[in-house]
């Protein structure tokens, strides 16, 4: 029995009929295995034999009486794989408007609480999506945020994933007794014996946050470095309205050696190179629509804290660092440059503050508290009445480069998808695989109603930029 941190619980707390807060991803898989074409059957027989890789896969919530504590995870003693593997077939013609569909539906159903979080669709009859084999399979996966972050769900799915057709042996773990569910009255007992420690942790997280804001005015003071875009200075934008409980969704897919390239060439990172791709594609959407804030638009970019000695467990573990998009510039070299700077002068002001403020700052609110909070937030729909804390997600998680396979049949492209709540209507997860890199976007009809013509400008904003990074090499 695992008691939620802060930072796990807000994601259930942030969850209301129009944010389900799960994360998750696209997957587009070959139909044929060396043994056959795939089956559902092999893909549970597979999971199954892997439970044990993720305790996400097979505990569940177990909320405290009255709650007047965070959450537990425990063993789910009644886990029903059929529960959480399921099938569906893809309306004719088969094409990405029906994918698209199917995605959008799924990413605005909630995951039910009553057993662990998370969720497998298998979409057959892909028959007509440019670049994609006829007759090829979608995995539609989700997971609730509370379980787990960016990595931890990379960690979860690699027990999915082999490097070969052929699947790889997992050892086994030793046979144990299961754990039996927890009374009430155990529940209400370990939150008893949490007070206490809890009152502790808010003040040693007040001390860390004090300390950390003192080691940041020393970076400003004796670095000279800049400080990265504050909270709630972020300018007022069509992307930090109210949510509704639709979704929509689509992607865009590029060559990863193209991004590299440009890094390269100006000593960049790769993450810096998507940033500025983000923003290019953002100003010209926005532009397009009329709607471009003169300030530039400022990216939410999480950052994991997760140790060696954390991996495997559930639960987030990560940090965040506020990125300028420098949207208010024309040229693509100089976004690219203020992009890097204002990048780089976050990641300062992320060490000097602490990595983990974030993390432990969650333990300071009462679970209780912070729920009630949250529904009042937004039924008094005051997302509308300050500016945003920030304007986007962008998150990046640098994927294996090397085919991967999933009971056999290999995985073509993975695109993620991610949760979106009032003030906060768009986000944007990056994965790298195999050469590609993907990027997705979640949003709302209300906030982004045609996110196929947002994703459509991703290519002319790396066109725009590696024609700006040439122009640099020539005037230097």
């Amino acid at each position: 029995m695992q008691q939620l941190t802060g930072l796990d619980s807000a994601f259930l707390y942030l969850e209301t009929e129009t944010s389900p807060m799960h994360i998750g991803g696209v997957s587009i898989l070959d139909a044929d295995t060396p043994d056959g074409p795939f089956d559902i059957e092999r893909l549970k027989a597979l999971v199954e034999s892997r439970l044990h890789t993720s305790r996400t896969f097979t505990q569940k919530l177990a909320d405290v009486p009255l709650n007047l504590g965070k959450p537990y995870w425990v063993e789910a003693d009644d886990f029903d794989i059929d529960q959480h593997i399921e099938k569906t077939q893809l309306p004719e013609p088969g094409g990405m408007k029906e994918l698209r569909a199917l995605v959008q539906w799924e990413l605005a159903q909630p995951l039910p609480r009553d057993r662990p979080l998370w969720q497998i669709l298998v979409v057959e009859g892909l028959n007509s999506i440019d670049n994609v084999t006829p007759g090829s399979l979608a995995i539609i996966s989700k997971v609730h945020h509370a379980a787990i972050d960016g990595v931890s769900g990379s960690e979860m799915m690699s027990a999915l994933y082999d490097p070969s057709p052929e699947p790889r042996e997992v050892p086994q773990p030793p046979m144990r007794s299961p754990e039996p569910s927890p009374s009430r009255l155990r529940l209400l007992a370990e939150a008893g014996k949490g007070l206490v420690p809890g009152a502790k942790g808010v003040g040693g997280a007040v001390t860390d946050t004090l300390k950390g804001v003192i080691r940041s005015g020393a970076t400003w003071a004796f670095e000279r470095v800049e400080p990265p875009p504050i909270p709630f200075t972020a300018p007022r934008s069509v992307l930090n309205g109210k949510v509704s409980k639709d979704r929509v969704w689509d992607c865009a897919h590029m060559d990863l050696e193209r991004i590299k390239a440009v890094r390269k060439r100006v000593s960049a990172t790769v993450n810096d190179v998507v940033l500025t791709l983000c923003a290019g594609a953002l100003r010209r959407y926005l532009d397009g629509r009329g709607e471009l804030p003169e300030q530039p638009l400022v990216a939410m970019c999480p950052i994991s804290v997760r140790s060696e000695e954390q991996r495997g467990t559930m639960g987030n573990q990560v940090s965040a660092m506020l990125v300028s998009l420098a949207t208010d510039l024309d040229d693509a070299g100089e976004r690219l440059m203020k992009i890097m700077s204002s990048a780089y002068d976050s990641k300062v002001y992320n060490r000097a503050v602490g990595a983990r403020t974030l993390t432990d700052a969650g333990n300071i609110v009462p679970f209780s508290v912070a729920g009630a909070a949250a529904r009042l937030y937004t039924r008094m729909h005051l997302a509308e009445r300050h500016r945003p804390v920030f304007n986007v997600v962008v998150t990046n998680v640098p994927g294996p480069q090397i085919p991967l396979y999933v009971a056999g049949a290999r995985l073509r492209a993975q695109v993620g998808m991610g949760p979106i709540f009032d003030g906060m209507g768009v986000i944007l997860p990056v994965f790298s695989y195999a050469g590609r890199l993907s990027i997705g976007v979640t949003s709302c009809p209300e906030i982004m109603p045609d996110p196929d013509v947002f994703t459509a400008g991703f290519e002319p904003a790396l066109e725009e930029l590696e024609q700006a990074v040439e122009k640099m090499e020539d005037l230097a």
